[in-house]
């Protein structure tokens, strides 16, 4: 328990803590770098200015959670030293170059380009400044690359060996970085991203819209991400299927106490909702669909599931996190498929800026892509235990012999730390969104914006500047 001073349980609160920070800002600077290449994309094609407004409002949004990205990384990345220095000596001459990689081609990358992109908009020419804008777009997808393939080595590790010293060393580089659930985290995880901006921006531009304020720029922030909910939500539905089944083939403990099941059943049960009890190894008042969770990962409604006393008490993950961060993550998701349905109900009646419950809906919406990633990435990490490479090194066995006060002292500092850094810097987003977009001299009149055909409603159904 905490009382006691638990070391490895303190390290695992810390590390948690710091990683829950850390992946919110790639999670939403990832979608955000490559919205801004399309704005300006757009902006180059068609030379509304409104573009250019929108573009020079999230730049600075950009800057802010970049930054507090790094910081929270290399905050991160010490606890491996410190915290966690056995897992460190055994798995760093596979993890150490992954990590490596991706400091020398992603985040040089992005950081050397983010300069352009902030101050070179009247230095550089209009094509250098949109080439900067992609360049730093495609290095938050190669940073996110290596990244996960780190990660997912560790869930799924291959191409290695185990030396007599217990030492973890590559044999084969190809199927250490395409281990086999990379290609599902990395795609899940990008669209993940995307998911999650589009949301903020929706969220923010109905905002403006509830306000009647930067009408003409919110119209357009508020179609984009819409188009993002209507057409890329269902992929990522089928993405999270396709992951869903890997995770089966490689990891059935962890699907296991997803489903919450502890006895292996043919035609299983979907159990919506439920408590599952470790102790009395059942999952107590669950509410169930009959034969759906076989049909969802056998293909077949008669289907064997393995249950979770398929395995040891010792080799079993926490199940009522598991469970219940999955059903997060899923009803988020729901949450996000519906309000893609309805923006698409709503464009073709020609209401979708119009209508002050879907704007009050969009901005409730505004925080649900944060909430998805934080609750798939307890289910991928709490899942994995009690191993931290799976199957090869125990979480117990790779923390480092650090006393448990001191890790409660330096949990205490990361927090009181955390909370006056970065909220700091989320009070000056804040602002930021507060101040909005500026309107250009060339576009003073929301009747002197040529607004995109896919955006465009008749006058007549616009209800005038006051959308």
């Amino acid at each position: 328990m905490i009382t006691t001073f638990d070391p490895v349980l303190l390290a695992r609160i810390q590390f948690a803590f710091t990683v829950a920070f850390h992946i919110t800002f790639p999670a939403f600077t990832i979608g955000l770098a490559s919205w801004l290449a399309v704005l300006e994309w757009r902006w180059l094609r068609t030379h509304n200015t409104v573009y250019e407004d929108i573009y020079r409002m999230w730049i600075k949004i950009f800057a802010v959670t970049f930054g507090m990205g790094v910081v929270s990384g290399v905050v991160m990345s010490f606890q491996f030293g410190t915290n966690w220095s056995v897992f460190a000596d055994r798995a760093g001459n596979v993890l150490g170059p992954l990590l490596g990689y991706e400091v020398l081609t992603a985040f040089f990358l992005e950081a050397s380009f983010l300069g352009v992109m902030l101050f070179g908009w009247n230095r550089v020419g209009p094509k250098m400044h949109f080439a900067a804008t992609l360049i730093v777009a495609v290095g938050t997808l190669v940073s996110a690359f290596w990244i996960l393939s780190a990660n997912s080595w560790m869930q799924t590790p291959q191409g290695f060996r185990v030396g007599d010293n217990g030492l973890l060393y590559p044999t084969n580089w190809i199927k250490v970085i395409f281990n086999p659930s990379f290609p599902y985290r990395f795609f899940h995880m990008v669209v993940a991203s995307y998911l999650t901006t589009a949301f903020v921006v929706g969220g923010i531009a109905a905002y403006y819209l509830r306000r009647h304020r930067h009408v003409k720029q919110a119209r357009v922030m508020l179609g984009m991400a819409m188009i993002m909910a209507i057409f890329v939500t269902p992929i990522q539905v089928v993405l999270g299927d396709m992951h869903g089944l890997n995770t089966l083939k490689h990891q059935p403990a962890k699907v296991s106490a997803i489903e919450g099941i502890w006895n292996t059943e043919r035609g299983a049960a979907l159990r919506l909702f439920g408590w599952p009890d470790q102790a009395e190894e059942k999952t107590k008042y669950a509410i169930e669909i009959p034969k759906l969770s076989s049909l969802i990962l056998t293909h077949s409604l008669n289907g064997e599931v393995k249950g979770l006393k398929e395995w040891p008490k010792d080799d079993r993950p926490p199940a009522v996190w598991v469970f219940w961060s999955f059903r997060i993550m899923v009803g988020l998701g729901i949450l996000m498929l519906f309000t893609g349905v309805t923006a698409a109900i709503l464009f073709f009646r020609k209401q979708l800026f119009n209508k002050p419950w879907f704007q009050r809906w969009c901005m409730a919406m505004t925080p649900a892509g944060f909430g998805a990633v934080l609750a798939g990435w307890a289910v991928t990490e709490i899942g994995r235990q009690p191993y931290v490479v799976y199957g090869v090194v125990r979480t117990a066995k790779a923390a480092s012999p650090v006393v448990g006060s001191q890790l409660a002292l330096s949990l205490c500092a990361f927090i009181v730390t955390y909370v006056f850094i970065f909220g700091a810097g989320s009070y000056y987003i804040l602002r930021l969104i507060g101040k909005g977009p500026g309107d250009s001299e060339k576009a003073n009149s929301i009747d002197d914006v040529k607004t995109p055909p896919f955006f465009r409603i008749p006058d007549s159904e616009e209800g005038g500047e006051h959308v």
